[in-house]
């Protein structure tokens, strides 16, 4: 089995990390560099920085906090909110980036996907899908969870699959902030419906909750917020778990 993730997410707005409940009610949290060095710290796989209001506010994602995140981390680093080209994808990644997460352009513009992947290579193209359920199946939710596409969350990810995603990360909208544990159903749905790595994300609040979601549906990370975010576990302590649970994972520190 290949070892499991752990990744650190951060949600930024007007340069400082937020976290609200179901996309809504954010609370500042801080920086996000000397946040980020902390989880490098206890050891985090890789880091998620997302610009959640870019897309919204019709503008691109905050290049000079991004490339000081960059230069700072040794870690790998993921970086979306306002991609909307290949030129966005350009920057970003010459700006240090890791991989590049893409969500509501990659909805309005599929073709997007392919484009980046032929250039730049699949594993640094990361589709983010937002999901929540509506009438008995998860819709495809954009523009920071606003708005419902019509579409059919696993028919979507199978398609951004198709066009040459290296990795989705599927955060279920209905747990987002609350701690209430991932989306089992949705997740495991996803995972058994592609072959790339998915990273679960939304409503991890137990270091169990990690746990479930990994031996409950196979994805290959877990994203955390809430729960490092507020001090109730480090990336250590969450790692020691998994070792004690079988659950393979990259290097820890005492």
């Amino acid at each position: 089995m290949l070892e499991k993730r752990i990744i650190p997410c951060l949600d930024i707005m007007n340069g400082k990390v937020v976290k609200g409940v179901n996309f809504v009610d954010l609370a500042d949290i801080g920086d996000p560099v000397r946040i980020a060095g902390h989880y490098e710290e206890q050891c985090a796989d890789e880091i998620v920085f997302l610009d959640i209001t870019a897309t919204g506010e019709g503008r691109g994602t905050n290049g000079e906090l991004f490339e000081r995140a960059a230069r700072e981390l040794s870690i790998p680093i993921t970086i979306g909110g306002g991609i909307r080209s290949i030129d966005d994808f350009r920057k970003i990644l010459s700006r240090g980036a890791g991989k590049v997460s893409v969500n509501s352009a990659a909805v309005s513009n599929p073709a997007l996907i392919r484009e980046a992947s032929a250039e730049f290579g699949s594993k640094c193209v990361v589709v983010a899908i937002d999901g929540k359920k509506t009438g008995g199946r998860y819709n495809v939710f954009v523009n920071g969870g606003q708005e419902d596409t019509g579409l059919d969350l696993i028919e979507w990810a199978a398609q951004c699959e198709r066009l040459g995603a290296g990795e989705i990360l599927l955060t279920s909208i209905d747990g987002d902030g609350t701690q209430n544990g991932y989306d089992i159903a949705m997740t495991k749905a996803v995972v058994e419906t592609v072959r790339i790595p998915v990273i679960a994300s939304g409503g991890c609040g137990s270091v169990g909750d990690i746990i479930d979601v990994f031996t409950q549906t196979g994805c290959d990370a877990a994203l955390v917020a809430s729960l490092f975010h507020y001090g109730m576990a480090t990336v250590n302590e969450v790692k020691r778990e998994m070792e004690r649970n079988g659950i393979p994972c990259r290097t820890l520190r005492d």
